[in-house]
């Protein structure tokens, strides 16, 4: 197996998990969150949607946003399986995207993010994404460890 479908491979394994958690989430604990300061079980699940779209656009620009704006600004929460159908299409751009690179482009495509001092050559960078999203996969295991419901088991 080649280094992208490895990469293909851990992204689409990394978001099987991630449904099977969100979709186990008693829809009257989507609002709950540990603090004032965090965010509620669904602001997580979108943020984790959108950071992956966001993420795409840094890599198509080379790190540069320039005046991204995000297909998720003002869009009203309307339930779990809205974010993830609202999702669907930029999922496919960014696995499409993914799939179209040349294996030698995860070392030679560098991603430079002036603003946060990063610089980071693509296959780096995309590992780092499906990271993020395992991150909040662990968190979102947390929350509902604290509210005391079941939580699925992502482990098969």
């Amino acid at each position: 197996m080649d280094a992208i479908k490895i990469i293909l491979l851990n992204f689409s394994e990394t978001r099987r998990r991630s449904l099977k958690l969100w979709r186990g989430i008693p829809k009257e604990h989507l609002n709950w969150k540990p603090d004032d300061n965090a965010l509620t079980i669904i602001e997580m699940i979108r943020h984790v949607l959108e950071a992956e779209h966001l993420f795409h656009k840094i890599i198509e620009n080379r790190g540069n946003l320039g005046n991204y704006k995000s297909p998720w600004k003002n869009l009203p929460y309307q339930g779990l399986e809205h974010e993830i159908d609202f999702s669907k299409t930029y999922r496919t751009k960014f696995i499409n995207m993914i799939k179209a690179i040349e294996e030698s482009d995860l070392e030679k495509i560098k991603i430079e993010r002036s603003e946060v001092n990063q610089s980071k050559v693509l296959g780096d960078y995309l590992n780092r994404i499906a990271y993020h999203e395992s991150v909040h996969t662990g968190q979102l295991l947390d929350y509902l460890r604290t509210i005391g419901t079941e939580r699925p088991s992502i482990w098969d």
